[in-house]
Parts: structure tokens; C-alpha cells; sequence
């Protein structure tokens, strides 16, 4: 589906900045007692619970995942949107699975197994991050995607799908707002052979 409405000439942080006027950006209190995200890598380490307690530090708008593309691409209708909105989340890198012309990597398909598991039909917010502009050069809009639990406690799956080893951490314009967690979440997998760390 085209991006529709989102992006018509005003683009995605105008449409932030009106949410946030009508009252409509999501906020998250720190929780601590969200669990940590756990691997099913085959690894008997435990995950680093580096995630605990952690909630957005950017504007945010709500909306639901309509559909997984692959580990690090997720599609996503926007409250009050008719239209979905492709989205590449911001930090990570998964193995390739879809990419035209290129091999199913190794990991690939646990990576976006995981994130259809987790993410699909899910309740989520987007965390924009201004020092990574609005959208990649494949026009999709680039975000943090928090999961929203049924009591509201939300958990950044960025983070999570870098601690279970399903990604890496990669940046692609400028250093950004997750950067330290996420460098130290993946050095955590590396040294515990974690998900691709063990197996690929």
C-alpha cells in the first residue's frame, strides 16, 4: 500500500507535533518490572535485562503493526490513519531474508520469526529520533518501535532483538539517541554466542 496521508507534503513530524496538540502522543512511566527478552537461540546464557525500566526520549505516535516485512522492517497503521507506513527501525540490522537478488542470510529467518512473533498485530508506539531524519532512501519512515503490553508497559524491540542475537547494532547517518545501549546489548550477545553470534 502507498504511504498515503502520513507524509503529503507535510511529513511525519508534522503530523507528531498535531498528535501531540490533540493530546494523542502516548506516554510510557518507567517500569521496572518489564521482563528482559528471552532468547531462543538454543544459548542456556540469559539475557542481559539491560532493557528494564527504560521508556521513549522522543515523540512518539501510536498505531498497531499490520505487517512484518523482515527482521528490521515492519509495516504500521497509525491511529487515525487509514493508510499503513513502512518502517525501518532505527539501530539494528537483521540478516536478509527478502532483499531482491541476495541469498536468505544466516539467522534470517529466526530474526524475522522472532519479530513476527513478537511484533505482528502488535500494539506499538514509534519513537522518532530527530538526528536521523525522517525517512532512508527507500522512503521508509525510520523508527524506535516500543511494544505495548495489554497493562501498558511498553519494551523497545530494537533492544530486545538485539539482545536475543536476532540483529546488530548498525548505524547509518549519525550517531543516535540508543546508540550506547544498543553497542553495549550486542557486545553482551557477541561474548555469550547468543542467537547469530553462535550460530551463523
Amino acid at each position: 500500500m502507498k504511504r498515503g496521508g502520513l507524509r503529503n507534503n507535510t511529513g511525519i513530524i508534522t503530523i507528531v507535533a498535531s498528535m501531540a496538540l490533540a493530546g494523542g502522543l502516548a506516554g510510557c512511566a518507567p517500569d521496572s518490572s518489564t521482563p528482559a527478552p528471552t532468547s531462543t537461540s538454543g544459548s542456556s546464557n540469559p539475557s542481559p535485562t539491560i532493557d528494564a525500566g527504560l521508556t521513549p526520549r522522543g515523540p512518539t505516535v501510536s498505531g498497531t503493526v499490520e505487517r512484518v516485512v523482515d527482521g528490521d522492517t515492519v509495516r504500521v497503521v497509525v491511529d487515525g490513519q487509514r493508510e499503513d507506513i513502512s518502517v525501518r527501525l532505527i539501530g539494528i540490522d537483521t540478516p536478509e531474508t527478502v532483499a531482491p537478488g541476495r541469498p536468505v542470510e544466516c539467522f534470517g529467518p529466526e530474526a524475522s520469526a522472532f519479530a513476527e512473533q513478537v511484533l505482528d498485530g502488535s500494539r506499538v508506539l514509534l519513537e522518532f529520533d530527530p538526528t536521523q531524519g525522517e525517512t532512508d532512501r527507500f522512503d521508509r519512515t525510520l523508527a524506535y518501535v516500543w511494544v505495548v503490553s495489554p497493562a501498558g508497559e511498553t519494551t523497545l524491540f530494537n533492544l530486545a532483538a538485539i539482545t536475543g542475537g536476532y540483529a546488530r547494532e548498525a548505524q547509518y547517518a549519525a550517531p543516535y539517541a540508543w546508540q550506547p545501549e544498543f553497542v553495549a546489548a550486542e557486545s553482551a550477545a557477541r561474548a555469550q554466542g547468543i542467537g547469530q553470534w553462535s550460530a551463523c
